[in-house]
C-alpha cells in the first residue's frame, strides 16, 4: 500500500504547517481529486469529507509555530510529514511525498514526486486534507486575534495582512523567523522568542 503525502501552510507568516498522508484503494471512487490550490474552498470541503470516508486511512498532522521558528520551514514540514504517516492506522509500503526532498527518518520507502499533487490521487488527497485542516485553524485564529484578517489571507503576506501586522504588531500565531513579522519584532524591541 502507497501512501500520498503533500503539506499546506509553508509560506504564510502565521499559523502552523499542516500535513497529510493518505492510502487509496484502487477503487476509491473520488472523483475530482486534485492539487489543492486549484480548487475552491467549498468543493476542498467536500472532497475532504469524501476522502475521509473512502481512503484506507488518513492522517493530519502539523508542526507548530515554535516549530518553526526552532528549526526552520523545511525541517518543520518535514517534521509534520513524518508524523502524518507515523499517525496513519496501517504502515505504508511506500510513501510518495509531493516536492523534491523525502522526510528523513520514516518508517518505510518514500519517494520524493515534484508537482506529485497534481499526478497522484494519494497525494492529491493529502494535499486537499492538509490545505482543510490548516484554513480550519486560520479560521480559528481570526476568531482569537481578530484585526489580522486570517480568515480571509489565511496567514499569506498580502498587502492587508502586512499592514495589520505594522498597526498591530504580531501576536503569538506569527512565525517570528519570517522576514516581514522578524522586522517587526525588531522595531517594537519585542523578545523574538
Amino acid at each position: 500500500m502507497v501512501c500520498g503525502v503533500d503539506e499546506a501552510g509553508r509560506g504564510p507568516l502565521a499559523g502552523s504547517v499542516f500535513t497529510a498522508a493518505v492510502i487509496l484503494g484502487d477503487d476509491h471512487g473520488i472523483a475530482g481529486l486534485a492539487d489543492s490550490k486549484v480548487l475552491t474552498a467549498g468543493r476542498r470541503e467536500q472532497l475532504s469529507e469524501a476522502i475521509k470516508q473512502r481512503a484506507l486511512a488518513w492522517a493530519i498532522a502539523s508542526a507548530t509555530v515554535a516549530e518553526i521558528d526552532e528549526h526552520n520551514i523545511l525541517k518543520a514540514t518535514m517534521l509534520a510529514m513524518r508524523r502524518a504517516v507515523e499517525a496513519l492506522p496501517m504502515v505504508p509500503a511506500e510513501a510518495l511525498i509531493d516536492g523534491n526532498r523525502v522526510p528523513p527518518g520514516l518508517l518505510c520507502a518514500a519517494r520524493a514526486i515534484v508537482r506529485g499533487d497534481a499526478i497522484e490521487p494519494a497525494i492529491s488527497a493529502a494535499s486537499i486534507l492538509a490545505k482543510v485542516a490548516r484554513d480550519a485553524e486560520l479560521v480559528a485564529l481570526d476568531a482569537s486575534y481578530p484585526g489580522y484578517g486570517f480568515a480571509v489571507h489565511k496567514g499569506y503576506p498580502t498587502p492587508a495582512h502586512l499592514a495589520a501586522l505594522a498597526a498591530l504588531g504580531p501576536c503569538v500565531a506569527h512565525r517570528r523567523s519570517f522576514g516581514p513579522v522578524r522586522a517587526q519584532v525588531e522595531a517594537r524591541q519585542i523578545s523574538l522568542w
